[in-house]
């Protein structure tokens, strides 16, 4: 297989193995953005272009390791891809006549397919938010059931407590099952549903809105399908506009790929490999990149239902507070009780993060799938008309 072709790994990855490659390229296939280009405006907007991606995306690989994959990065990451997908879509209609004409018709509607097949991920993702928000109102109930304002914690209040922490146990070991069975419901973001599970183990047969044969790995290789990074001489018949779709196409993989490897997604294991070259922008990409996967690496992160920092915490938290549980014996000693405080306490924390931040990344996710919508509705209507003058 060219090297320029998606290529799947040969082993067999494990649930939350991520995977795809960023080499550099042979030069003199392709102009890169600190090239010489010529003074003409389709190629001056284009290289315009490539330096916003690479700026944005420089601000969003800037942040610390503790901030990497948390809601608020998460959040980051969709505004940088929304402020970017606008600029392009300017692109699009300065250039509506050009993109109208080989070879640039077939590149803008390569495009536009992608921006379809991201539909669905923009679903799982919606999906697991969702399933997030049911493992909060479990934490909710430990919270409640070990109340810190409570002058002493007594035993039925520890066995309400643990069957909670059960219950959210195994709900996220569940998620880690990449063959989970999940409805064939189809649901997109502007409809509502109006079911409510009636507990934790029924959960996944009412919300998912993706088919039971729906891989988040497999939409991910269809997003990269025939990714190849411009040719030298496709650049100069199109005056550079090629290199912007190649940009803004890579753009849409990578945060597709960020968001399914942060976010509880059915199949998240098969890798993506994709090759490109080394374009300005493709820097900060490929630091996120290198950084989300020595995340997945890491012992406590390789068997996860998601990379999400809040998911780790709460991991973390539910199994500290299950091992303190496993030992009480009551009446509580003075130390245990304030053990158990200082774990409740430690929950608190992440029950307010969670609960702050879902329902803004939510609207966000909301909001990316309806500017995709809308962008190439709008995208092929102008490129159409443009077609029918000519």
């Amino acid at each position: 297989m060219p090297s320029t072709d998606l290529q799947e790994s040969s082993s067999s990855p494990s649930p939350s193995t991520f995977s795809f490659s960023i080499l550099s390229r042979r030069r003199d296939q392709v102009h890169s953005t600190d090239s010489p280009l010529e003074s003409n405006g389709q190629e001056s907007e284009s290289e315009a272009f490539q330096r916003t991606v690479a700026e944005r995306f420089q601000d969003v690989a800037a942040a610390p390791s503790q901030e990497l994959l948390s809601i608020p990065w998460i959040h980051k990451l969709l505004e940088t891809f929304l402020s970017v997908h606008e600029e392009f879509k300017a692109i699009v209609f300065n250039n509506r006549s050009s993109l109208a004409k080989p070879p640039m018709d077939k590149h803008i509607n390569d495009f536009f397919d992608r921006s379809v097949k991201a539909l669905d991920v923009c679903n799982a993702i919606r999906d697991g938010i969702e399933q997030i928000r049911h493992w909060q109102k479990q934490l909710e109930i430990v919270l409640s059931a070990l109340d810190s304002n409570q002058r002493s914690i007594g035993e039925g209040q520890f066995r309400r407590a643990k069957k909670a922490l059960i219950d959210l146990t195994i709900a996220m070991l569940d998620d880690r099952d990449s063959s989970a069975t999940v409805s064939h419901r189809n649901r997109s973001f502007g409809r509502q549903s109006n079911h409510q599970p009636r507990s934790m183990a029924n959960f996944r047969s009412l919300s998912w809105s993706v088919s039971r044969t729906w891989s988040a790995a497999r939409q991910l290789q269809a997003i990269s399908s025939n990714l190849a990074p411009p040719r030298s001489n496709e650049t100069s018949a199109t005056n550079g506009l090629n290199v912007g779709v190649f940009a803004m196409s890579y753009v849409l993989l990578f945060v597709m790929w960020a968001l399914v490897a942060a976010i509880p997604c059915q199949d998240r294991g098969l890798p993506t490999q994709v090759f490109m070259r080394q374009f300005a922008w493709a820097a900060p990409i490929g630091s996120l990149y290198e950084r989300i996967m020595e995340e997945s690496k890491r012992r406590d992160r390789r068997n996860s239902c998601g990379l999400m920092r809040e998911i780790y915490e709460i991991e973390k938290c539910v199994r500290l507070m299950n091992e303190l549980t496993d030992c009480v014996e009551f009446p509580l000693t003075e130390e245990r009780e304030r053990q158990v405080k200082e774990r409740v306490q430690e929950i608190g924390k992440i029950y307010e993060a969670i609960k702050e931040g879902l329902d803004p990344l939510e609207r966000l996710v909301r909001e990316v799938f309806r500017r995709i919508v809308r962008s190439r509705t709008e995208g092929l209507d102008s490129i159409a008309r443009a077609n029918a003058l000519e």
